[in-house]
């Protein structure tokens, strides 16, 4: 690609970007007019439109939508690629603000963070444990973690884990007086532990999914929590059956502690993400955090 396309193409994303000629010239330190001939080349060298300019905004067209879906990641990867030359030659620094839910963290996030935060001193991460859709520009936050389908379109978004298999467990002295569930509706039989979400403050849905359909069931207990850890605390001392991701809990299933039914109706969610602001350029920091944190299967 010659340097022309490139700086071409790199104004057109931030024109995209901005939705605004005004605001994207500011951006890159030159002229509306000089931006406006270098779309005016742009689109005469691919033969077709690709962007439509109203008096007050400016969006991309159909062509345009499809050039920008290609070309913005290859402009952000080249930026990263960038990002972590430049890392070579200065130590990152600074601190990582993150907003991940506490299973995200406790499965994800710290054991990533022990090996990252050995390897780079100088920077310090501050985890905050948040369950909602938490908005990361507003919030002041470098990034956030959710599973993918929970992360808003207007971000970028990298998968940093695995799909997610939910299991009930009890442990066996819950099957003592009472038989095992054999369909979900059986658990308004059986005692279970609730997780009470501590930003809506609803309890987790218990979500089952077979034949293509999914199935949510209410359940009570005596005891509600609002962290992942206790729910399998108490699980394991008997009180209760549990609704937790199957790695939490499979070296205790292993083990006899805890007996898995329903397994045949097992859920399985999406992945954690890692999201953050669709900019081009990134601290040297949260560039090598996203490095680190990156899901290769």
């Amino acid at each position: 690609m010659s340097n022309e396309n490139l700086r071409d193409l790199n104004a057109f994303v931030i024109i995209a970007e901005e939705g605004s000629f005004t605001r994207a010239a500011a951006r890159l330190g030159v002229s509306q007019s000089a931006l406006s001939q270098t779309v005016r080349n742009l689109e005469e060298r691919v033969g077709i439109r690709l962007l439509n300019r109203t008096t007050r905004n400016v969006s991309p067209t159909e062509a345009g939508e499809r050039l920008l879906s290609e070309v913005a990641p290859a402009l952000e990867q080249i930026d990263r690629g960038f990002a972590q030359l430049s890392s070579l030659r200065e130590r990152p620094s600074g601190t990582i603000r993150l907003s991940a839910d506490e299973y995200a963290i406790l499965s994800l996030l710290w054991p990533a963070l022990e090996r990252f935060l050995a390897f780079y001193p100088e920077i310090n991460v501050e985890l905050v444990t948040d369950y909602g859709r938490t908005d990361v520009v507003r919030e002041r936050f470098d990034a956030g973690v959710r599973r993918g389908k929970l992360v808003s379109k207007d971000m970028i978004a990298l998968r940093i884990g695995p799909d997610i298999p939910m299991a009930i467990v009890g442990a066996p002295s819950c099957f003592a007086e009472r038989k095992p569930p054999k369909r979900p509706q059986d658990l308004s039989d059986h005692v279970c532990i609730n997780l009470r979400l501590p930003t809506h403050g609803e309890f987790f849905a218990w979500t089952f999914s077979k034949g293509g359909k999914d199935l949510r069931v209410t359940t009570e207990g005596r005891l509600v929590f609002t962290s992942v850890v206790q729910v399998r605390q108490a699980c394991l001392a008997g009180f209760g059956l549990a609704y937790l991701p199957l790695d939490f809990v499979a070296s205790h299933i292993a083990s006899g502690e805890l007996v898995e039914v329903l397994a045949d109706w097992r859920k399985t969610f999406e992945g954690y993400h890692l999201y953050y602001p669709n900019r081009r350029q990134h601290p040297p920091a949260l560039a090598v955090l996203i490095d680190a944190l990156r899901y290769r299967n």
